[in-house]
């Protein structure tokens, strides 16, 4: 029997950072997303954002890998934004996305850094947030 535990912390944004992902559209998106990894047995562990982006912390199953699910998750989601009337125009996430592996001993802290991002974005702007992350993947973290 295989065994496969692979955490990965993603974060997508929408195209141009635009901030298209009110308060009141976050609380029917995010469990909509969360809806649809449990139909398509995507494990998502943590999933919260902010108006222009969202985190998500996953585990890939023995069978998945990131530019899959990653494709799934967010290809899924715009077309449902789009269904819902949210945006006069067409909703599109940004092509690209952030994923960075995390350790088992690290799951519960990146857990909490994507559950607290409403507090920590009332202080921190995404752009000096993506900033961090950078250092992070080139191990400049401190």
């Amino acid at each position: 029997m295989s065994y496969v535990r692979i955490w990965v912390h993603a974060v997508f944004t929408t195209r141009d950072r635009y901030p298209y992902c009110s308060s009141e559209i976050r609380k029917k998106l995010f469990p909509h997303i969360r809806d649809n990894c449990r139909a398509k047995d995507i494990f998502l562990d943590s999933i919260n954002g902010w108006s222009e982006h969202v985190h998500i912390l996953l585990s890939l199953g023995r069978e998945q890998n990131i530019a899959n699910v990653m494709r799934l998750i967010k290809g899924e989601s715009a077309h449902w934004l789009n269904r819902q009337g949210f945006f006069k125009g067409k909703f599109y996430w940004q092509d690209d996305y952030f994923a960075i592996s995390v350790s088992e001993s690290q799951v519960g802290a990146v857990h909490g850094y994507i559950e607290r991002q409403e507090e920590h974005h009332k202080a921190v702007p995404f752009d000096r947030e993506f900033l961090m992350l950078e250092k992070v993947v080139r191990g400049e973290a401190g």
